[in-house]
């Protein structure tokens, strides 16, 4: 079942998704070269806190803390620790929270100081990656135009996507129906209808689409050690179009 959602929880949920931009934006200002990663988690936290939200990561499934920090060739899931970043690396921060009963879920990849000309096309061409699929995400259109978008953009600038990774509905749940893949047929896939709220996150690796899960059990990392880039917008379709949720206000 795909749920289909009220204008009044579009609200909700587009207040929610403003709490997770704005911790997302606040942890743009002091990612830099010697922070750790698990201060990046606590300063989210605290963030999440004060906003008036809850952590939606921390617990699910048994992850054990606020964002997931993915570092350089770490796709995503990545769990926040003592790593010290360094300039030159790129992380990916990934972070969700719950308000009033609805769930917000966003991602970037930030670069560490100055990084390579490589490591900037990279996050370039994913972050663009992610506003193709949005854009097609049209009422009358169908699920699979988003991945086609999205998978068209990233291998006609010679990068792969993830495939064991997709995107998902969203609202009273993190992940809800329907997949988002971020490849696929255009014209495939069921109807987008208004209504539907998706968080949309393409997963691009420099070089193989493969990818491997660490002994931790979470952090999936590219098989070939080629740096990973990942970016995430909670979107809300609507008759007039996509309206992206956790853009900040």
């Amino acid at each position: 079942m795909i749920a289909l959602r009220t204008q009044e929880e579009i609200e909700i949920m587009k207040k929610c998704n403003g709490i997770v931009a704005k911790v997302r934006e606040g942890l743009k200002k002091i990612v830099g070269p010697g922070m750790t990663t698990l201060e990046l988690d606590k300063e989210a936290e605290v963030l999440i806190y004060k906003s008036g939200a809850k952590p939606a990561f921390k617990g699910y499934r048994g992850f054990p803390k606020t964002i997931c920090t993915s570092v350089n060739h770490e796709v995503v899931h990545g769990i926040p620790g003592k790593r010290r970043l360094q300039e030159g690396d790129i992380i990916g921060i990934d972070l969700g929270a719950i308000f009033q009963g609805y769930y917000g879920d966003t991602a970037v990849t930030l670069p560490v100081g100055k990084i390579t000309d490589i490591a900037f096309r990279l996050l370039k061409i994913t972050e663009e990656a992610l506003y193709k699929g949005i854009q097609a995400a049209q009422p009358g259109g169908h699920l699979n135009d988003i991945g086609a978008a999205v998978q068209e953009h990233v291998e006609k600038a010679g990068y792969t996507v993830v495939r064991e990774f997709v995107g998902h509905g969203i609202g009273q749940s993190l992940h809800e129906e329907p997949q988002v893949p971020n490849f696929g047929v255009r014209g495939t896939g069921v109807k987008l209808r208004a209504g539907m709220v998706l968080a949309i996150e393409p997963m691009v690796n420099e070089g193989k689409p493969d990818i491997r899960i660490l002994e931790d059990g979470w952090t999936a990392v590219t098989a070939d050690g080629k740096l990973s880039a990942h970016f995430e917008h909670s979107v809300a379709i609507t008759e007039n179009g996509p309206i992206i949720l956790s853009e900040l206000n």
